[in-house]
């Protein structure tokens, strides 16, 4: 083995680093790990993975249930959505096993146009398929929860998201409502809260409300998420638990 002097210890360096330099590429920019509770019981686990750079990248999340909720129905999801450098969504696929549904769907969204299949792997055939007319820009679920993120704290109290998720588009009204003060696993946040309204047939048909909590800090953190339903269905909250790095 070569032995490097001062001198030229730099130059040793170089082909290590190099070496280095496609590791340091896969590494996700953040990685944000959350607990998800159901009727006062651990329903879950969801992690967010966020590979975006100035240039575009992809988003990565996965869900899968746990503990009573699991031996109920089970459900292991893997979603992949690659954006742009404006979070405009390029094209996404969606891994689902939910109780006895195996599904694999991808979206792709070209100009004005998008393109939805969804594969029944039980039954080895096309469940659904649609083509849609959308605005040159839209954002799937993660790229506007990103959008949000990328909004100053302090920003307009309203706002709307062209959303879709391949099967429907909508100008997707985002509320800025209170400042509240939120404790999770991993810590507590100075946070403000937001209402997106996806739900009740605009994408989702689902009778639900959805709330975003974000800190309010740099960073701002999707620190807590709620999907509040029918009484008899009950609510689901996320709540952050580990941030990477």
């Amino acid at each position: 083995m070569a032995i490097c002097h001062t001198q030229g210890s730099m130059r040793c360096l170089l082909p290590v680093l190099v070496t280095l330099l496609p590791l340091a590429a896969q590494t996700p920019a953040e990685k944000l790990t959350y607990s998800v509770e159901w009727r006062m019981v651990n329903a879950g686990q969801v992690v967010l993975t966020n590979n975006l750079t100035p240039t575009g990248g992809f988003l990565q999340l996965h869900l899968h249930s746990a503990g009573l909720v699991s031996r109920l129905f089970r459900v292991n999801d893997n979603y992949t959505v690659t954006l742009n450098e404006q979070l405009c969504a390029q094209s996404s696929r969606l891994e689902a096993e939910e109780g006895k549904k195996r599904r694999d769907t991808t979206v792709v969204w070209s100009g004005t146009r998008s393109k939805y299949v969804e594969r029944d792997l039980v039954k080895k055939e096309i469940a659904l398929e649609r083509e849609l007319d959308v605005p040159a820009c839209v954002h799937d679920i993660l790229g506007a929860l990103m959008v949000l993120r990328r909004r100053p704290p302090e920003g307009e109290r309203e706002m709307r998201i062209p959303l879709s998720d391949g099967k429907k588009f909508a100008q997707a009204r985002v509320q800025m409502q209170e400042k509240e003060n939120i404790r999770t696993p991993a810590g507590r946040f100075a946070a403000t809260r937001y209402e997106a309204f996806l739900f009740n047939d605009v994408i989702y048909k689902r009778n639900a409300r959805l709330f975003v909590w974000l800190s309010d800090d740099a960073r701002r953190l999707p620190v807590q998420i709620q999907v509040r339903m029918k009484f008899h269905i009950g609510t689901v909250t996320f709540q952050l638990d580990k941030v990477e790095p």
